[in-house]
């Protein structure tokens, strides 16, 4: 199999994982690696909101839940490959891939594909 076709098998894996794992499972994920700051900037709410939806007190919002499950399937893409730190600067970092903003901004702004195709890359070396 040749690497494009394993970093290919790797994101349709993900995908799937991201639809399998509960939401909150999946919030309570982010915010363990992200901490709450940068889960709530991330996700554009205050940090409240995060552990309303961790606690199944409020459902996320649409445009919520496609942050939460981007972010997830993201983390996830890059749990194996990565360390937990590292994987929190990436989300952090300023990223040449999005015009030197960070993942956090672009997730929070909608720009959900753009954060993901940054996620590859970097995976990629790129």
């Amino acid at each position: 199999m040749s690497g494009a076709n394993r970093g290919t098998a790797r994101v349709s894996r993900t995908s799937g994982i991201a639809a399998e794992v509960r939401l909150s499972d999946q919030a309570k994920a982010l915010k363990d690696l992200l901490g709450p700051k940068l889960m709530a900037v991330t996700m554009g709410v205050r940090g409240g909101t995060v552990d309303k939806w961790i606690a199944g007190k409020v459902d996320p919002q649409f445009e919520n839940e496609q942050r939460i499950r981007t972010a997830y399937q993201i983390f996830d893409l890059l749990k194996p490959m990565e360390a937990s730190p590292t994987i929190r600067a990436w989300f952090m970092g300023m990223n040449p891939q999005m015009e030197d903003r960070s993942p956090a901004e672009a997730i929070a702004e909608g720009e959900l594909r753009e954060a993901l195709a940054a996620a590859r890359a970097f995976l990629a070396g790129g």
